[in-house]
Protein backbone atom coordinates (compact mmCIF):
# COMPACT_ATOMS: atom_id res chain seq x y z
CA UNK A 1 0.00 0.00 0.00
CA UNK A 2 2.83 2.42 0.75
CA UNK A 3 4.08 2.10 -2.83
CA UNK A 4 0.68 3.19 -4.08
CA UNK A 5 0.66 6.14 -1.70
CA UNK A 6 4.14 7.32 -2.63
CA UNK A 7 3.16 7.27 -6.31
CA UNK A 8 0.10 9.44 -5.64
CA UNK A 9 0.11 13.10 -6.61
CA UNK A 10 -2.53 13.87 -4.02
CA UNK A 11 -4.04 11.84 -1.19
CA UNK A 12 -7.67 12.45 -0.23
CA UNK A 13 -8.96 11.27 3.14
CA UNK A 14 -12.72 11.40 3.64
CA UNK A 15 -13.75 12.99 6.93
CA UNK A 16 -15.70 9.78 7.64
CA UNK A 17 -12.38 7.91 7.69
CA UNK A 18 -11.07 10.38 10.27
CA UNK A 19 -14.08 9.55 12.45
CA UNK A 20 -13.39 5.83 12.12
CA UNK A 21 -9.72 6.37 12.97
CA UNK A 22 -10.56 8.50 16.02
CA UNK A 23 -12.91 5.77 17.28
CA UNK A 24 -10.17 3.17 16.81
CA UNK A 25 -7.70 5.41 18.66
CA UNK A 26 -10.13 5.70 21.58
CA UNK A 27 -10.40 1.91 21.75
CA UNK A 28 -6.65 1.38 21.54
CA UNK A 29 -3.75 1.81 23.92
CA UNK A 30 -1.69 4.25 21.85
CA UNK A 31 -4.21 7.01 21.19
CA UNK A 32 -1.77 9.90 21.67
CA UNK A 33 0.87 8.34 19.42
CA UNK A 34 -1.69 7.48 16.74
CA UNK A 35 -3.10 11.01 16.82
CA UNK A 36 0.41 12.44 16.44
CA UNK A 37 1.14 10.24 13.40
CA UNK A 38 -2.21 11.13 11.85
CA UNK A 39 -1.56 14.85 12.44
CA UNK A 40 1.80 14.51 10.66
CA UNK A 41 0.10 12.84 7.69
CA UNK A 42 -2.63 15.48 7.52
CA UNK A 43 -0.01 18.26 7.60
CA UNK A 44 1.61 17.06 4.37
CA UNK A 45 0.94 19.47 1.48
CA UNK A 46 -0.43 16.74 -0.79
CA UNK A 47 -2.95 15.36 1.73
CA UNK A 48 -6.46 16.79 1.76
CA UNK A 49 -9.46 15.95 3.94
CA UNK A 50 -12.69 15.54 1.98
CA UNK A 51 -15.70 17.03 3.73
CA UNK A 52 -19.25 15.93 2.99
CA UNK A 53 -20.75 18.23 0.35
CA UNK A 54 -24.08 18.27 -1.51
CA UNK A 55 -22.31 16.31 -4.27
CA UNK A 56 -21.22 13.68 -1.76
CA UNK A 57 -24.81 13.40 -0.58
CA UNK A 58 -26.04 12.76 -4.13
CA UNK A 59 -23.40 10.06 -4.68
CA UNK A 60 -24.29 8.54 -1.31
CA UNK A 61 -27.95 8.27 -2.30
CA UNK A 62 -27.12 6.68 -5.66
CA UNK A 63 -24.70 4.15 -4.15
CA UNK A 64 -27.06 3.29 -1.28
CA UNK A 65 -30.07 2.77 -3.57
CA UNK A 66 -28.04 0.79 -6.13
CA UNK A 67 -26.59 -1.58 -3.52
CA UNK A 68 -29.95 -2.02 -1.82
CA UNK A 69 -31.66 -2.80 -5.14
CA UNK A 70 -28.97 -5.38 -5.90
CA UNK A 71 -29.39 -6.95 -2.45
CA UNK A 72 -25.75 -6.24 -1.62
CA UNK A 73 -25.73 -3.51 1.03
CA UNK A 74 -22.51 -2.46 2.71
CA UNK A 75 -21.93 -0.63 6.02
CA UNK A 76 -23.18 2.96 5.89
CA UNK A 77 -19.79 4.50 6.64
CA UNK A 78 -18.44 2.60 3.63
CA UNK A 79 -21.20 4.10 1.48
CA UNK A 80 -20.08 7.59 2.60
CA UNK A 81 -16.44 6.76 1.85
CA UNK A 82 -17.34 5.42 -1.59
CA UNK A 83 -19.43 8.54 -2.25
CA UNK A 84 -16.47 10.75 -1.33
CA UNK A 85 -14.17 8.84 -3.68
CA UNK A 86 -16.71 9.03 -6.50
CA UNK A 87 -17.20 12.76 -6.03
CA UNK A 88 -13.50 13.56 -6.35
CA UNK A 89 -12.99 10.98 -9.13
CA UNK A 90 -10.48 9.30 -6.84
CA UNK A 91 -9.05 5.80 -6.74
CA UNK A 92 -9.79 4.09 -3.43
CA UNK A 93 -7.08 2.03 -1.73
CA UNK A 94 -8.70 -0.36 0.72
CA UNK A 95 -8.42 -3.72 2.42
CA UNK A 96 -12.23 -4.00 2.47
CA UNK A 97 -13.81 -6.15 -0.24
CA UNK A 98 -17.19 -4.44 0.24
CA UNK A 99 -16.08 -1.64 -2.07
CA UNK A 100 -15.88 -4.09 -4.99
CA UNK A 101 -19.70 -4.05 -4.98
CA UNK A 102 -19.86 -0.32 -5.78
CA UNK A 103 -20.34 0.16 -9.52
CA UNK A 104 -18.14 2.79 -11.16
CA UNK A 105 -15.86 3.07 -8.12
CA UNK A 106 -12.20 2.60 -8.97
CA UNK A 107 -10.62 0.70 -6.11
CA UNK A 108 -7.62 -1.45 -5.37
CA UNK A 109 -7.54 -4.09 -2.67
CA UNK A 110 -4.37 -3.94 -0.62
CA UNK A 111 -3.05 -6.39 1.93
CA UNK A 112 -2.97 -5.33 5.55
CA UNK A 113 0.13 -5.98 7.64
Amino acid sequence: MLASLTAAVQIFIPVIVLGELEAAFELGRRAAENRRVLAELLALPYVRVLDVTPGTVRHYARVFVSLRAAGTPIPLNDVWIAASALECHGHLLTSDRDYLRVASLESTLVATP
